[in-house]
């Protein structure tokens, strides 16, 4: 499906910094995460799932029978936070893989109640830039962009309708041979945008210089290239 990735041949412009770094934030289920993945595969690049950090503080804290209020204590497993990320997409807490585990509704709700905690997020700040290692890195997240890496080459930001991401998340779902309720699967995402959004500390909101790409609609095949095309003209 994407043999055209393969055979088309990138290279970094020369006005770039030494480690250029693509971010792309935005809400669940813009598709951050395909897009990012499919950007880093055709550059080359390394690439980070912000997001999967703050699930890992999450079920790191479910384990270890924390609570989610208990700021001191989540920062305290963010920064001894025993994490593998394999090529194969799979996720390692502790010696465990808990790949499935990490993407469950429940765990996501947990990682966006983290996300606000600011000794959580300043504990991880480190651990995510040092993802920047040459030849480049693509950065998925909610503040990628806005406070991350804020001299990024190309900072985009996807969206896309409530509707839409709630039937991708629907699909993702049925296809891993879960039931669970389309109307449910919308509340919890205009809940989760709007905690995410008037959260005090890095609240999901476009860089000043992001460029905004609306995902509506649109297949992965077309967003992706539309991000390789804006780096291209760098």
């Amino acid at each position: 499906m994407f043999e055209w990735l393969r055979k088309k041949r990138f290279t970094v412009p020369s006005r770039r910094a030494s480690v250029p770094v693509i971010t792309l934030d935005g809400p669940g289920g813009a598709g951050k995460g395909t897009i990012a993945r499919r950007v880093a595969d055709a550059l080359g690049f390394h690439l980070l799932d912000s997001g999967a950090l703050y699930r890992l503080v999450a079920l790191a804290a479910e384990d270890a029978c924390v609570s989610l209020t208990n700021g001191e204590k989540l920062a305290e497993l963010a920064l001894r936070l025993d994490a593998r990320f394999g090529k194969d997409s799979r996720v390692w807490l502790s010696g465990q893989d808990v790949t499935d585990r990490l993407r469950t509704e429940q765990t996501g709700a947990g990682a966006s109640t983290v996300a606000q905690i600011g000794t959580v997020r300043r504990a991880l700040l480190s651990r995510q830039r040092a993802f920047r290692k040459s030849p480049g890195l693509v950065a998925d997240g909610r503040d990628m962009g806005s406070h991350v890496f804020t001299d990024a080459a190309l900072k985009i930001y996807l969206t896309a309708s409530a509707e839409e991401r709630a039937k991708r998340r629907h699909k993702q779902l049925k296809d891993k041979g879960l039931d669970v309720s389309l109307a449910a699967l919308s509340q919890d995402i205009e809940h989760r945008d709007r905690r995410d959004s008037e959260r005090s500390l890095a609240p999901l909101r476009p860089a000043m210089d992001a460029r905004l790409l609306d995902t509506t609609g649109r297949t992965i095949e077309e967003v992706t290239q539309q991000v390789l095309d804006w780096f291209a003209e760098l």
